[in-house]
């Protein structure tokens, strides 16, 4: 998954000024599908080779099917899916994995996924376009996870660039999470977050206002206090 700006740049909040951002996943639609699936994407997947780990072969399935590497990524275990029937060629245990980065380059189709794209997340959860097989389940699973673990580690900052503003980590948080969250109690709940992010002592000028402090990961994974969600208004 991703985050991107949306393409028509519509006002997020419009007393903000901000674009509107959108969380994406990697879909593609395979040239030899299966019925009752045959029109419907899928996420991209496949099966492990005997010499690699769980985690190689997700990392090859990805270069192979959309042309995306590990440079930029964070990639954790999601959990496993193996349901009788969840594949009408036979018996499949899935290993689900979280392949999380900022403004990832365009996918490109290779072996059996004719195309891979980026699609909104928003449209697959509210039924507007629908995966293949139980695919639907693993990512509302996999954004509840992201959601969750928003709150108790720096996951966020697998969104970010190499540096980032807090207005860009913010914004990590409203898209996820879809909630407007005040700039300044933002700031300084992340700020109060031993190892959370660390600055700089660069700034960056934004297009409008002042210059903005620019900062990094920090050391921490787990945070303490955590950020917990339910504090915002929906945005």
């Amino acid at each position: 998954m991703e985050l991107q700006p949306q393409v028509e740049q519509q006002k997020h909040q419009a007393e903000r000024g901000e674009h509107r951002e959108v969380m994406r996943v990697l879909d593609q639609d395979h040239a030899g599908g299966v019925e009752p699936f045959l029109s419907r994407p899928a996420l991209p997947g496949g099966y492990v080779q005997k010499t690699e780990t769980l985690r190689e072969g997700a990392l090859r399935e990805l270069w192979e099917e959309a042309g995306i590497d590990d440079s930029r990524l964070h990639l954790e275990q999601l959990g496993a899916y193996g349901d009788p029937g969840r594949d009408p060629r036979g018996r499949v245990v899935t290993i689900a994995y979280l392949a999380l980065g900022p403004e990832l380059p365009t996918p490109v189709g290779g072996t059996d996924a004719k195309r891979a794209y980026w699609a909104p997340v928003s449209q697959l959860i509210n039924g507007a376009q629908e995966l293949a097989f139980d695919h639907p389940a693993i990512l509302a699973d996999a954004l509840e996870e992201i959601r969750r673990k928003l709150e108790y580690t720096a996951v966020a900052t697998a969104f970010c660039g190499e540096t980032f503003t807090l207005s860009e980590l913010r914004t990590v948080y409203e898209v996820i999470w879809g909630q407007y969250l005040d700039p300044s109690n933002f700031r300084r709940k992340v700020l109060n977050t031993e190892g959370f992010v660390q600055p700089t002592g660069e700034r960056r000028l934004p297009p409008t206002g002042r210059p903005a402090g620019l900062y990094r990961r920090g050391t921490a994974w787990l945070l303490s206090p955590p950020l917990l969600r339910g504090t915002g208004h929906p945005a």
